[in-house]
């Protein structure tokens, strides 16, 4: 075994390890009893079946670590708690795992019969192996792209005015109403709405349907041109300065444009970072208002400012659950109440809510071409999943999903269309 690591290096380990001040650390990487239950509940334990799979093992991962340098029987008698020392074979072991292995999606927490929080330990590996300059090189790039160009597809803004331009036109075509409009870089409105860069890019019709409710709603709203990013790939590579830089510069900018409130775009670990882990990484809670456009439209509908004929949405529905936004965001009734007044039947998957499969595509995996083969093969359980329902459309909530179902649409020949909740409810809306 190779032992290249410096004194630094493994300082650098032994604080993150140690600074917990809540000792949530300490009390999970303690708590598990090695029971095996959770490996059931594990996308990639079920699909290959392989014990190093188990989510209990990626905790050992972590924990061998915290007692060979954070415990006093662990630096005298490594052996007896099954301490390992930081090696490079230990490393690449954790890339592999951590990263490669898993999607952060939750669902093993439940299924733990001490309620261990899994994704919490697995992230703090992550935060291990960007201090050790070992993110995967393709997960990496889509991070720095995002610090640099403050999206991660380093759109240029002349790119994105023009897309905006053009959903603007086809929304003024559709409404017949040349006040139908995509606002940009307003100040004092309600509403920042935010947007995967992917919308963009490869799914430009869901920004126009999301533009379709505002009008309907009468909503004062705006997109800024510089920070409209809604994903946070800090999160994921468990680079904390990058996230934190990453939800600072999306605060700043509803401070400086003097919205009220930030609405995340369809987006589940984007939701995730911005309205529950930034006020973390930053360590003040923001003051305005940070919600979904879930939640928005469930509003909408509440308060009768949108109207929709749930029976112009003629095909047959299913729905996958985003894991950051119903398992892990609490949005299942909102989700489902939206829901039920949209199409005239939702075919439920087996299972479905917070007891959903993630789809694969979670936790970074989709940046990460390194395990492209393996991100599919896991997939394959949640592709059988929509087959068995026999619908004719997946609805979700999450750009990340999206594109991963299509991917799982194309490779498993589902013959399926792939749509975000917006275009979904902007198909139902009557215009009044």
């Amino acid at each position: 075994m190779s032992h290249n690591f410096n004194k630094e290096q493994i300082e650098k380990v032994r604080n993150i390890l140690s600074k917990h001040t809540d000792s949530k650390l300490v009390t999970h990487i303690n708590a598990c009893v090695h029971c095996g239950l959770c490996g059931s509940s594990c996308v990639f334990y079920k699909t290959f079946n392989d014990p190093k799979y188990i989510p209990g093992k990626k905790i050992d991962l972590v924990a061998s670590l915290y007692k060979r340098y954070n415990t006093l029987l662990g630096r005298i008698a490594p052996s007896v708690v099954h301490a390992r020392e930081l090696t490079d074979e230990m490393i690449t072991e954790m890339v592999d795992l951590l990263f490669g292995g898993c999607t952060m999606c939750g669902r093993c927490v439940p299924h733990c019969s001490i309620g261990v929080d899994i994704p919490f330990i697995v992230r703090t590996g992550r935060r291990l192996l960007a201090e050790m300059n070992r993110i995967p090189l393709s997960l990496k790039a889509t991070a720095d792209t995002a610090l640099a160009a403050q999206n991660n597809m380093g759109i240029v803004e002349e790119e994105f005015l023009d897309t905006i331009q053009w959903m603007e036109e086809e929304l003024q075509d559709e409404l017949g109403d040349t006040k139908a409009q995509i606002p940009i870089n307003q100040e004092n409105n309600n509403v920042l709405y935010t947007l995967n860069p992917r919308e963009v890019k490869f799914f430009p019709l869901s920004i126009s349907a999301a533009a379709k409710i505002f009008y309907a709603a009468k909503e004062q709203w705006t997109i800024s041109s510089k920070m409209y990013d809604v994903t946070n790939y800090g999160y994921f590579t468990g680079d904390n300065t990058t996230a934190s830089t990453i939800a600072k510069n999306m605060f700043d900018e509803v401070l400086r444009l003097k919205s009220s409130t930030l609405v995340l775009g369809e987006c589940g670990h984007g939701s995730r970072a911005l309205r529950w882990e930034a006020p973390n990484f930053l360590k003040q809670h923001p003051d305005f208002n940070i919600i979904t456009l879930i939640e928005i439209i469930e509003q909408y509908l509440k308060e009768g400012r949108i109207k929709v004929d749930k029976y112009l949405n003629t095909q047959k529905y299913t729905l996958h659950d985003p894991c950051n936004i119903t398992r892990n965001g609490g949005l299942f009734n909102s989700l489902r109440y939206v829901m039920q007044n949209i199409v005239p039947e939702l075919i439920e998957m087996t299972p479905y809510g917070a007891e959903n499969f993630c789809c694969g595509g979670g936790g970074g995996m989709l940046a990460m071409s390194e395990y492209n083969d393996r991100r599919l093969k896991v997939g394959e359980i949640k592709a059988e999943q929509i087959r068995k329902t026999d619908a004719n459309v997946v609805i979700t909530p999450c750009h990340n999903c999206i594109d991963q179902l299509s991917q799982l649409n194309h490779t498993y020949k589902l013959n399926v269309e792939i749509k975000s909740v917006a275009e979904i409810v902007a198909d139902a809306l009557v215009i009044v």
